[in-house]
């Protein structure tokens, strides 16, 4: 026996409703804990959440630089940063300036 679509939206509804209430109880019990152990211990908000922190994501780690010298013959860029590339070297890099 098939299922009709409207009775699988039905069973999802409930599906979802169940979820819903599992969830706020979870999240119910789960606060408690948390209080207790904050009461337990005697932590502030500073304690549990701290302030001043800089976020990971915020780091300089990954991102581009730009180019400080262009090859004017084939319009290749370099950065400055890392091994110089052999269209640079032994050159004068003012002549290559952007």
């Amino acid at each position: 026996m098939t299922t009709s679509y409207k009775d699988l939206l039905k069973q999802r509804e409930a599906l979802e409703q169940q979820i819903n209430e599992a969830r706020r109880r979870e999240l119910s019990e789960a606060i408690s804990q948390v209080r207790a152990i904050v009461a337990e211990y005697g932590l502030s908000a500073q304690d549990v959440f701290p302030v001043g922190r800089a976020p990971r994501a915020a780091s300089t780690a990954g991102t581009k630089v730009a180019p400080k010298y262009r090859n004017p013959a084939t319009g290749q860029t370099w950065t400055g940063r890392g091994k110089a590339p052999k269209w640079i070297q032994n050159e004068d890099r003012e002549k290559y300036a952007i």
